[in-house]
């Protein structure tokens, strides 16, 4: 298997730099195009455990846009052949003093594009990361 295969992950990082830009714009149905619309779709949040699209769509169209703006730092994409990818990064907002946050979302090549079918978010102390 070929690990970073160049055009395979700059399609990634492009997909990736759409979330970002969507999730700190609220851009909700960008998000959730970036989603896998299945019911084995899971995201696990700092405060939630979502269970399928259906469950992801609600969290998405209910969360306030307050306060979504971060610093992304230490971002590492890596692709595995051309269909598999995992993104992970830490980020920092500036009304969560003292906290880092971690996100890693796995990424599948589907007919329509790049969409996550995972991910998990969580803020831990900034002194123990």
């Amino acid at each position: 298997m070929e690990i970073d295969i160049p055009e395979v992950k700059a399609e990634v990082e492009a997909a990736f730099a759409r979330y970002e830009a969507a999730l700190v714009g609220n851009d909700v149905e960008t998000l959730e195009a970036l989603f896998r619309d299945d019911p084995r779709t899971i995201r696990f949040g700092g405060g939630e455990n979502l269970y399928g699209m259906d469950a992801i769509r609600a969290f998405r169209r209910a969360r306030s846009p307050v306060g979504l703006a971060r610093n992304l730092a230490q971002t590492v994409i890596t692709t595995y052949g051309r269909d598999f990818a995992v993104a992970s990064t830490l980020f920092y907002r500036d009304n969560a003093p003292g906290k880092v946050g971690r996100q890693q979302q796995t990424w599948v090549r589907q007919p329509d594009g790049w969409r996550v079918v995972a991910a998990h978010v969580s803020m831990i102390d900034e002194q123990t990361a």
